[in-house]
């Protein structure tokens, strides 16, 4: 469905309709700001749960914290929601928070451009449409570009290569042999999915990864109408299962560790229990320490392992041949469809947007390998940008969407703040704040189980963590309780350029 035509220009253009975008465009109608727009490159709202749809796709954050904090949902099936689910929660939640207005979908910015001398962002979208905005609000989100397997002969293996995030309509892999590339998340939900249908199934294993016990339950009926009828009682909780996850950080991921050799332990009497067979158990041991990648969540992983129709392989992949993987010890698996879990490309936050701020800076070029802002959100010379789930946001222990309603209420606050200052004012992150809060980001990971010695998504390629948020979100959410507009620059376009009638406030 195509929204709208675009208008000229709007006070705010929010970028992405996942949780970010929905959650963006709620509080701005809450502040009062009626003129804004909230574009996607596709068709529909939801982002990552649009996306995924692969069999077995679920979040492994349990449903009621998993869900807008304004926004409850009495009527999660589990404890853990499936992506159909979740996905129909996000397309509710349109009408529910009136956003319908505001959506331009199937609309793919490819530039925004900084207008000095007006003070505006210039948006041009895919198919040539342009729109100025005062303010830009990024919720595109990282996980999103699908990263394929740099394989030779890849483009030649005859059947079907999908990526878990692309997964095709009506495929049906009823009696195919399967390969299956990866084991990371999307691949501990698809493979107990999908081996059962399959008569072989081969999985290929890079590294291990470290499973805990997923314990899924269903809510009862006269809970969900417990919940319904009382709103109220989801706000304990939403904050018993935020409490929980929250005291993982310090054992699990906090500088010392002290518990740390416990969790292994305890981890690993867990894959021992549940595999076996002792090689194969040895083989899905992890060599690194439980969260320097991510730690997953599954109870149906190491049975679905040890199905007859499903092995696993540790040996390398070198090439692809017409229907069959080739490994490095020059054995080959004859295979009928090939199944990517190979994650994304997480090295360029805003994707293959190009943005040019003051002075036609290129954010390519500023952040040359290692993206950053301050607090994740914002970066000097890009005024009236803000990055939603940015550099140094994302999380190992809790709800991305803690981060993502703190970041929200605080562009929120700092938009009121610009506004105030009159309508051709603008702001950015000061450039000594922004090198201090990267000082202090590099400093805290070096203590942390992100810097024990595995190679993960986390990491550039100099080895320095641009994902993760190196602190607790009781420690975020403290940070950005209030703007604070002394770590930012105020500017205004040239008094020539201004607008007629606009004086400086």
């Amino acid at each position: 469905m195509r929204a709208a035509p675009l208008p000229a220009e709007v006070e705010v253009a929010v970028l992405g309709a996942g949780f970010s975008g929905l959650c963006a465009g709620a509080k701005l109608r809450e502040a009062g700001h009626a003129d804004f727009v909230i574009l996607d490159q596709a068709d529909e709202i939801g982002g990552t749960w649009r996306d995924n749809r692969y069999p077995g796709a679920a979040c492994d954050v349990p449903s009621h914290l998993y869900s807008l904090s304004f926004a409850p949902n009495p009527d999660w099936s589990h404890h853990y929601a499936t992506q159909p689910e979740i996905f129909a929660y996000m397309r509710a939640l349109v009408p529910r928070l009136g956003l319908g207005p505001h959506l331009r979908l199937g609309r793919r910015v490819v530039e925004l451009r900084w207008l000095d001398d007006r003070g505006r962002w210039r948006l041009r979208t895919a198919d040539g449409e342009e729109l100025l905005a005062r303010f830009v609000i990024h919720g595109i989100g990282a996980l999103r570009d699908p990263k394929l397997p740099e394989l030779p002969g890849l483009a030649d293996f005859g059947g079907p290569v999908v990526h878990s995030a692309r997964w095709p309509a009506g495929l049906d892999l009823r009696g195919q042999r399967v390969a299956v590339l990866g084991t990371g998340a999307s691949a501990v939900q698809l493979v107990p999915a999908l081996a059962p249908e399959v008569r072989e199934m081969t999985v290929l294993q890079r590294s291990p990864a470290w499973v805990v016990p997923r314990r899924d339950f269903a809510y009862p009926d006269w809970v969900k109408r417990g919940f319904a009828a009382v709103p109220t009682l989801m706000v304990p909780l939403r904050l018993w299962i935020y409490l929980i996850h929250e005291s993982r950080y310090p054992v699990q991921f906090g500088a010392g560790g002290p518990l740390r050799p416990m969790v292994r332990a305890l981890l690993e009497r867990h894959i021992r229990a549940q595999v076996a067979d002792p090689a194969l158990a040895e083989r899905l041991i992890p060599r690194y320490e439980p969260g320097c990648k991510r730690v997953l969540v599954s109870d149906d992983w190491y049975p679905a392992l040890q199905l007859p129709q499903v092995r696993l392989e540790t040996e390398a992949v070198t090439r692809v041949e017409r229907g069959a993987l080739v490994l490095a010890d020059g054995r080959r698996i004859e295979a009928d469809a090939l199944i990517c879990c190979t994650g994304f490309a997480v090295d360029k936050p805003l994707g293959q947007m190009k943005v040019y701020g003051e002075g036609g800076a290129d954010l390519d070029a500023v952040w040359a390998g290692r993206p950053q802002g301050w607090l994740g959100i914002g970066g000097p010379g890009f005024p009236n940008s803000f990055m939603l789930l940015g550099p140094n946001t994302a999380l190992g222990h809790n709800s991305v969407l803690v981060m993502i309603e703190a970041q929200v209420r605080y562009v929120v606050q700092a938009i009121a703040e610009i506004c105030a200052h009159g309508p051709d004012a603008h702001m950015a992150p000061q450039p000594e704040a922004l090198a201090e809060f990267m000082a202090e980001v590099d400093a805290a990971h070096a203590g942390q189980i992100w810097a024990s010695g595995c190679q993960s998504w986390y990491l550039n390629a100099a080895g320095q963590n641009f994902t993760i948020y190196p602190g607790s979100t009781l420690s975020y959410l403290w940070r950005t309780r209030r703007f604070d507009p002394e770590r930012w620059t105020l500017g205004r376009p040239p008094p020539e350029a201004r607008p007629t009638g606009v004086r400086p406030a």
